[in-house]
């Protein structure tokens, strides 16, 4: 029973830790809800949380079609680089948005990984340059 406690307990701790970031990230606690029940049945980003909670960076063991949260991570915040003239719509500089765009893309990506690879493929973020 004590580790079925600890269980649970832990999985409070990551529930309330979505929520607050979801506030922090300026969205409503019914988007944080949302994602913290997809998160909660998959194993992979699950403990990719649990990780990230506890050590302020990712595992990066969990891969869905050949990239993990990190690299979803860095396409998003090569993507966003488009927004810099508009600061306001800008995810760059947060961070609670950024991750959990990133666990929201992951859990996305379980379902349907096509359509995002062949944006991460397709997509660098830069201005395009006409010489």
């Amino acid at each position: 029973m004590v580790q079925d406690e600890r269980l649970e307990k832990a999985l409070n701790t990551l529930h309330e830790y979505v929520l607050s970031l979801a506030e922090q990230a300026g969205e409503k606690e019914e988007y944080g809800e949302k994602l913290w029940q997809g998160i909660r049945r998959s194993g992979g980003l699950l403990q990719e949380l649990a990780y990230y909670h506890d050590y302020g960076k990712f595992l990066c063991e969990y891969v869905v079609a050949g990239y993990t949260l990190a690299d979803v991570l860095v396409w998003q915040v090569d993507h966003f680089k488009l927004y810099m003239d508009r600061p306001e719509e800008m995810n760059r500089y947060r961070t609670p948005r950024l991750l959990l765009s990133a666990f929201d893309t992951m859990l996305q990506m379980e379902k349907d990984p096509l359509p995002f690879v062949k944006k991460m493929e397709g997509e660098s973020g830069q201005d395009a340059v006409n010489n």
